[in-house]
């Protein structure tokens, strides 16, 4: 068999370590890999007809190439939000804009800025055959693994791995990822005390979290921060403050501390996005933690220290957590391939390893359970009771 394995969407650490034990295992079972350069984008931008252009989408991976690679974070194979089933005009590739579909399109909607975009998923099937390539290991997030669902629904056989720092795949507990973004989160807060301290100011401290708060309320949790806003529950920045200025006062060090999602919203407001769209319809996050603590400083006069930990939390080499559950889901996907499994997703379930559908991604939103976790009054979490929850609690 030939195995093309990729990484697409945001880095996280565990990716080099899933990547160099895939290669290792495929390796042992006598096996070829092919590493996909930059995601999908490097399926799409694969011309077979230049020969130059094998080297720059392409690497063709052995023991020794990927030895080093499990030390560091982020993923050495690059990555990218590509779609290969959603392409705008202006982003097809140049030797594609001479396929019959390009210039259909063109002749349809005559380079309307409105027009639909377009689907090259015929393209890359094509390339995949042309490549000798057997077997897709696809790792990464909602949107990667959605359009690994589409190559295996047109009958190309796909592994998933699960990750992202959001925690949010429907379907399992835990993703890669999710691990070293909570342990940095905790880390940098527990460094921010000391200038909160020092200076007897409000922290506001802003964390990755388009959709789902799990790493606002388990950072929070874990870290003892005095308030955690997170994506599911709309806050009331009046409320927020007098909670925050009584929780600075009953502090003998006379400062307070507060996480916020970056996909949170203020009650009656909407989630703060810039930029474009990508090609799976979402616009970059970031800004609600600035503006509740410009709010919060309006209301009190009190100094506040405003932190987005942002990239740095997924920075770095993974954490123990994370380097185990990517080695795990590495050699699970090589297991469900040497058994001819497909269009199957990497996942834990109340702490066993299994594997699911990869379509069950797409039956549900995988968000925190505010009724059993969180206190919506008092904007913290509620985690007393975790008799027969899950590891990660949700």
């Amino acid at each position: 068999m030939k195995i093309g394995i990729l990484t697409g969407g945001g880095d996280v650490p565990g990716l080099n370590a899933c990547i160099k034990i895939v290669v290792g295992r495929a390796a042992e079972e006598g096996h070829e890999v092919l590493g996909v350069r930059r995601g999908w984008r490097g399926l799409l931008h694969y011309d077979a007809d230049d020969p130059t252009s094998f080297d720059k989408h392409f690497m063709t991976l052995n023991k020794v190439i990927v030895r080093p690679i499990d030390r560091t974070g982020g993923t050495f194979l690059h990555t990218s939000r590509t779609n290969p089933g959603n392409v705008r005009a202006e982003e097809v590739p140049d030797f594609l804009k001479t396929t019959e579909v390009f210039r259909e399109h063109q002749n349809k909607h005559k380079g309307r800025p409105d027009a639909p975009s377009l689907d090259f998923t015929e393209h890359v099937l094509n390339n995949l055959a042309k490549l000798g390539i057997t077997h897709l290991v696809v790792i990464g997030g909602d949107d990667t693994l959605s359009y690994a669902e589409r190559i295996h629904s047109e009958g190309f056989p796909v592994i998933a791995i699960p990750k992202t720092m959001d925690n949010d795949v429907y379907g399992t507990d835990f993703c890669i990822g999710f691990g070293t973004a909570v342990t940095r989160s905790v880390q940098f807060i527990h460094q921010l005390r000391s200038s909160a301290g020092s200076h007897e100011r409000i922290a506001v401290i802003e964390l990755f979290g388009r959709n789902s708060g799990e790493t606002s309320l388990i950072s929070s949790y874990l870290a003892g921060v005095d308030r955690a806003l997170i994506a599911e529950v709309p806050f009331h920045p009046e409320r927020l403050t007098e909670l925050l200025m009584r929780d600075r006062s009953n502090n003998p060090s006379n400062y307070a501390m507060v996480t916020i999602s970056e996909g949170t919203t203020m009650i009656g407001g909407s989630i703060i996005e810039r930029g474009e769209e990508d090609a799976y319809g979402h616009r970059k996050l970031g800004g609600i933690g600035q503006l509740t603590a410009d709010t919060i400083k309006s209301l009190t006069g009190v100094g506040i220290i405003f932190q987005q930990l942002a990239y740095l939390m997924r920075s770095g080499a993974p954490d123990a957590l994370d380097l185990m559950v990517a080695v795990n889901f590495a050699n699970m996907a090589l297991d469900l391939i040497m058994r001819g499994k497909s269009g199957r997703m990497c996942a834990l379930r109340d702490g066993v390893y299994t594997h699911i559908p990869l379509s069950d991604t797409k039956k549900g939103l995988k968000r925190v359970d505010v009724e059993e976790l969180y206190d919506k009054n008092e904007y913290r979490p509620k985690i007393w009771h975790v008799l027969g929850k899950p590891m990660f609690l949700y």
